[in-house]
C-alpha cells in the first residue's frame, strides 16, 4: 500500500447533507476495499482561482489515505462521473 493524497471541490450550491454525503462515500469507498483513511479534513467553502463550470466558490475536501493503486483508479472513476465533483487531484506520497 502507498500513501496518496487526493483533494476535491465540490460544487458550492450543494446542500450540508449532500455534503456530507460525499465525504462518506469517497471515505468508504477507501475503507471498504483495504485503504486507511490517516487524514480527513473539510476546508469548507472557498474562492477559486478561477472559474469552472460558471461556479465561483467551491466546498473543498482533503484526504490523506493509505491504498492500492485499484482504489485509486475506482475512487476517480467514482469522482468523474458524479456531477457534485468539479475538480480532483490525486497525488502519491513518496516517503
Amino acid at each position: 500500500m502507498r500513501q496518496y493524497e487526493v483533494m476535491y471541490v465540490l460544487r458550492p450550491d450543494l446542500e450540508e447533507e449532500k455534503v456530507k454525503a460525499n465525504v462518506a462515500r469517497y471515505s468508504e469507498i477507501v475503507t471498504n476495499n483495504g485503504g486507511e483513511i490517516t487524514k480527513l479534513q473539510e476546508m469548507g467553502k472557498r474562492r477559486l482561482a478561477y472559474e469552472i463550470q460558471k461556479f465561483k466558490d467551491g466546498f473543498y475536501v482533503l484526504m490523506n489515505f493509505k491504498a492500492n493503486a485499484e482504489v485509486v483508479s475506482e475512487t476517480e472513476r467514482l469522482m468523474k462521473i458524479n456531477d457534485d465533483v468539479i475538480r480532483f487531484l490525486f497525488v502519491r506520497e513518496d516517503q
